[in-house]
């Protein structure tokens, strides 16, 4: 695997940019179309494709600019320190694929290798852990534009200002503070009693989220994290796999139910594919709702 560097550097729009090569097997469009944020949407740009949001606290857009990547809102140092993690290009994928397509029997292996050609250049983005798991609380029983804007309410209501029209996710302490009748009047519905509950367990010490990334076990991991109201196993699965970096992860929602229905009659062990299950499990996901759903 080629190291991604930073060719260009500057200001663009009164912000700075960045420009890096050698990015690898790497789509913006996917990894931000995949389910697995909810602050980013497409731009408008002088480039093919632009998509913006706010993540780790600041305002950040990425761009396909021909092999490269352009992200404006970072320097080459917030690319070395942050960036560059956070979009997973420290990490070989193509090597991830090779073991994720020879994982399973035969016909297994067929399957996963349309489902790594169908997902190519998703990666797994490493978001903020706290984030990531009040996101997910919110995404259940809900669809990706309400989610966006239970986000977004919350985010501006408990959040910090961090630009124009774009805030900070709120902290934990935000949250327990603002209280479970002033999060349900923004419309969260049931969810307001399980932010809550999320809240004041981390605010004040009952979840250590540090822990839970320490943790050696993956179990023990989701255990933890289920001790929030409203946290099952598929919850705490999306959490520690976008937030807490167990890909090991392997939620199980109505797309991987189809998915086995439809390619695994048998069954599918997802253990087989070890660390890298989460990363088989968007590849899957994207296949059918990206394309078997649309042929």
């Amino acid at each position: 695997m080629t190291p991604p560097k930073v060719t260009d550097e500057g200001i663009r729009n009164g912000t700075p940019f960045v420009r890096v090569s050698d990015i690898g097997n790497f789509s913006v469009f996917k990894t931000f179309d995949c389910g697995q944020c909810f602050r980013f949407d497409p731009i408008e740009s002088e480039y093919d494709l632009e998509i913006g949001g706010v993540a780790h606290g600041r305002r950040i857009s990425f761009a396909t600019v021909g092999d490269d990547l352009l992200i404006t809102g970072a320097d080459s140092n917030d690319f070395a320190s942050l960036w560059e993690r956070y979009l997973s290009l420290d990490t070989d994928y193509d090597e991830i694929d090779r073991a994720i397509i020879s994982a399973l029997d035969d016909d297994g292996c067929a399957v996963m290798k349309r489902a790594a050609e169908a997902g190519s250049g998703i990666r797994i983005l490493r978001q903020d852990p706290w984030e990531a798991l009040c996101s997910f609380i919110i995404s259940q029983n809900n669809n990706i534009p309400r989610i966006k804007k239970i986000i977004s309410s919350l985010s501006e209501a408990f959040g910090e200002k961090i630009a124009d029209g774009a805030y900070s996710f709120p902290t934990p302490e935000a949250l327990a503070a603002a209280g479970e009748e002033r999060i349900f009047a923004l419309k969260t519905g049931f969810r307001a009693s399980y932010i809550t509950d999320a809240a004041r367990k981390v605010a004040d010490g009952e979840l250590d989220l540090n822990s839970v990334i320490a943790c050696k076990s993956y179990e023990k991991a989701a255990e933890m994290l289920m001790n929030v109201r409203g946290v099952g196993p598929k919850v705490a699965a999306c959490a520690l796999l976008f937030g807490f970096g167990y890909t090991e992860a392997f939620p199980i929602d109505t797309w991987m139910k189809k998915v086995a229905a439809r390619h695994f009659p048998n069954g599918l062990d997802h253990s087989r594919f070890g660390s890298a299950a989460g990363i088989a499990q968007q590849y899957l996901f994207y296949m059918e709702r990206y394309t078997l759903q649309n042929t």
